[in-house]
């Protein structure tokens, strides 16, 4: 049995190394595996990273789908055929930019009845994971307590695909009421405000004078764009015991005046790697929870998933979302629904 699949033919900076192809469909061998028929997946700037350097390969690190195989250890936790899924993957395995995937079931969460549009379901996991985990692993909080809501939460491109989720996240989840998310542009400006944001400042700008402006010192502050541009700029901004978190692996440096300043002020700093689990295998059914919390959410409507631009899967579509993730054009996320056939188009 053979699938058709969108992969990288060859290394490359263009969109253009993305072509369709057919390959053999993957079948059930590990215990915890199942097999997902893809119905929507979403894309992510690792997916453009990755399709710099990685031949021959199938990217995506956004899905959702039927489930039609299910491993032992899959199904002695409940999952059977036909359930509805979503999932970030494991960026050691086949991606979701193909017609099946397999996917270790415990990074894999439920969609609930109320969830039924395949192109939102795919766009949640990967940024909400994301966010969930900074909050929780990295921040120390937890969902819900009511100390959150003294924190002042800075977070740095408010408008991309894990700033979207982070916002609603904080505020919905995790009670913080003051939330200052950066943004640029007035459609961007407009988005983080609509999503809970309580103040917006400019990234293009010095943050320090308009944080003074403001007259708020952040505790928490989440980087979404570039760490060794944001991480040294957060220092000094920070209060005593302030965190800040990035999710990008730019290395950072400290002039011995901000590592001072950092040492003095018992700041923590942290990278955020939502494939951390899955690829040292540790925790994993952790992120299955967490999805399942968040697609109940959605379905709720206390969520949304950000899509600003959606179109039916094909290479034609594929390619165009790489070229627009990488403008730094886009805002929310790119989105799609994988049709019984794929195409160039």
């Amino acid at each position: 049995m053979s699938m058709q699949a969108i992969h990288v033919s060859e290394s490359g900076s263009t969109s253009q190394v993305l072509s369709l192809t057919t390959v053999p469909t993957p079948k059930v061998e590990a215990e915890h595996d199942i097999l997902v028929r893809v119905r929507g997946v979403a894309l992510n700037p690792i997916d453009t990273a990755m399709r710099k350097h990685k031949l021959n390969g199938i990217l995506g690190y956004d899905g959702a789908g039927e489930v039609v195989a299910v491993g032992p250890q899959a199904q002695a936790r409940g999952f059977k055929e036909g359930d509805r899924v979503l999932y970030a993957g494991d960026i050691t395995r086949t991606g979701s930019n193909a017609q099946y995937q397999l996917v270790d079931s415990r990074i894999v969460g439920r969609l609930p009845a109320g969830l039924k549009d395949w192109a939102e379901a795919a766009a949640l996991p990967l940024v909400s994971l994301t966010a969930w985990e900074m909050f929780e692993d990295h921040f120390g909080l937890r969902a819900g307590e009511e100390k959150n809501a003294r924190e002042t939460l800075l977070i740095v491109n408010g408008a991309g695909g894990v700033g979207t989720a982070a916002i609603q996240l904080a505020r919905k989840v995790f009670g913080i009421k003051t939330i200052i998310a950066t943004a640029s542009r007035p459609e961007t400006v407009e988005w983080v405000k609509k999503l809970g944001a309580t103040h917006v400042i400019d990234h293009r700008k010095e943050l320090g004078p308009q944080l003074k402006e403001l007259d708020l010192v952040p505790s928490l502050a989440f980087d979404c764009h570039d760490a060794a541009t944001y991480v040294p700029a957060l220092v000094p901004l920070m209060g005593p015991f302030g965190r800040i978190g990035s999710i990008t692996n730019q290395p950072y440096t400290l002039s011995p005046e901000l590592a001072r300043a950092a040492f003095t002020h018992a700041l923590g700093i942290h990278y955020e790697f939502m494939f951390a689990r899955a690829m040292w295998k540790h925790d994993m059914a952790r992120q299955g929870e967490i999805l399942d919390r968040v697609a109940e959410l959605t379905a709720r409507g206390e969520l949304v998933a950000g899509v600003t631009r959606r179109e039916p899967f094909g290479v034609k579509a594929l390619r165009e979302g790489h070229d627009l993730q990488e403008s730094g054009k886009s805002y929310g996320k790119i989105a799609f629904e994988l049709p019984e056939n794929l195409d160039e188009e």
